[in-house]
């Protein structure tokens, strides 16, 4: 790697959607996990 490269950072909007995206997939398997425990109840 060069000194000159640029820095492998994402951009700001791209940060912002994968900090988004994660926050959703948590979301989704807890919703997963609560309907299997409530469809388990019964």
């Amino acid at each position: 790697m060069l000194w000159s490269d640029p820095e492998n950072e994402p951009p700001e909007e791209l940060r912002d959607t994968q900090v988004m995206l994660r926050r959703l997939g948590i979301l989704l398997a807890l919703a997963m996990v609560l309907g299997m425990v409530l469809l388990g109840v019964r």
